[in-house]
């Protein structure tokens, strides 16, 4: 019992410690110039190690984003798993209609004027994902809708809405 009420406490550090570092790291790739709606990344955070995953448009994207992530404090090791994605005339033609379709549509017109606007339009070998964080259900299915009919394979919604991130996170105490 007494290593049980020891542990708590060290364990509660380490997560705060590990949120903190989440949280720099997290301003660390959004801050990076050159990150954008074409990229995705997704950080996990372990007692200083960190995970990267995703994908970006070029490769020294995967470089930078990982130099960056390595001077956050609190860092001690970075695995990066991010992927680059391939060249391809068709590939950028569909980013940018699709981004177009998306951040021209007036219902997501405040996502537009943002610095890091939150849905990412990924394209891969002519197949979409879409992801990020958006207010509801409905501006989900009208994102997915507005992605299709300009020639690609497939379109996969990877988006969040706000109430399941909140949720996910009440999950695991935070």
């Amino acid at each position: 019992m007494l290593v049980a009420l020891v542990a708590s406490p060290s364990f509660a550090q380490d997560a705060r410690k590990d949120l903190e570092v989440f949280k720099d790291l997290s301003d660390a790739v959004l801050g990076y110039v050159r990150f954008t709606i074409f990229d995705d990344v997704s950080a996990s955070v372990d007692q200083g190690m960190v995970t990267l995953v995703g994908k970006v448009t070029m490769p020294f994207k995967r470089a930078d984003i990982e130099d960056r992530v390595a001077r956050v404090k609190g860092v001690k090791r970075v695995d990066n798993m991010i992927a680059v994605l391939p060249v391809s005339v068709e590939d950028d033609r569909l980013r940018y209609v699709i981004a177009r379709a998306i951040y021209g549509n007036s219902a997501f017109w405040q996502y537009a004027t943002m610095s890091n606007p939150p849905i990412h339009v990924l394209v891969e070998h002519g197949r979409v994902t879409l992801s990020g964080v958006i207010n509801n259900e409905v501006e989900r299915m009208l994102a997915r809708s507005l992605a299709t009919g300009f020639g690609e394979f497939s379109v996969t919604s990877e988006l969040k809405t706000d109430a399941e991130i909140r949720n996910a996170l009440e999950k695991i105490g935070m």
